[in-house]
């Protein structure tokens, strides 16, 4: 059995300048927030971040969004961030907003294969600008196209050895849709079991999909 467990240091050395990553977490919920700290602390740049939000400028992604070292983010919403909107603002960084279910179906679209997503949220606002329409039984839809990461970082309460993750409560949020829509998987969990520890029922993240685990 391949051993998973990294440094954090050899984690945030998998990230290179200009690269796309995700970031899993509701805020600060369920969030990899050791490994954003350590992120900002390696000063690799011009990032593109696909997540839910930006956090809060003080906290996980929300310090890479403050320090300058994301180029563009794709999320949600921003307003728990207002560095994210005066950076936006003033046009040094470009966001892209995707309603909340369309952002989640979106990267579940590219885990599953898909080729997009059809939605009608969006239509005849400014989200629908440069996207395809679609009418299909007299209603209209954009046509959302599927999103994937070089890197996902995600958060999880227990893994075991091999990499099989349990979320504790709503700390699941995005983070197994993330876990299937990056080319390299890192997880950052809070306790670390034997394989087998978990019961079958109780993974809600396949071993599979989940390259690193780093044990904060």
């Amino acid at each position: 059995m391949k051993n998973k467990l990294i440094s954090l240091t050899d984690a945030v050395a998998k990230v290179q300048d200009g690269m796309t990553i995700m970031v899993g977490g509701f805020l600060s919920n369920g969030a990899p927030n050791t490994l954003m700290d350590a992120l900002v602390e390696s000063g690799v740049k011009n990032l593109t971040l696909i997540s839910n939000d930006t956090s809060f400028p003080e906290i996980g992604q929300g310090k890479l969004v403050a320090n300058k070292q994301v180029k563009k983010v794709i999320t949600s919403h921003v307003g728990t961030n207002p560095v994210t909107g005066d950076l936006m603002n003033a046009g040094e960084l470009e966001v892209e907003f995707s309603p909340q279910g369309t952002l989640a179906e979106r990267i579940r679209a590219y885990g599953a294969g898909l080729g997009g997503v059809l939605t009608p949220t969006g239509v005849g606002t400014s989200v629908e600008n440069g996207k395809t329409k679609l009418t299909l039984n007299n209603i209209e839809y954009l046509l959302e196209t599927p999103l994937k990461a070089d890197i996902a970082f995600i958060g999880a309460s227990i893994a075991d050895k091999s990499g099989n993750l349990y979320y504790k409560g709503n700390s699941r949020n995005f983070n197994p849709l993330m876990a299937m829509a990056a080319d390299l998987v890192i997880v950052e969990v809070e306790e670390l079991v034997e394989t087998g520890s978990i019961l079958p029922e109780n993974v809600h993240t396949s071993a599979i999909f989940v390259d690193y685990i780093y044990k904060k």
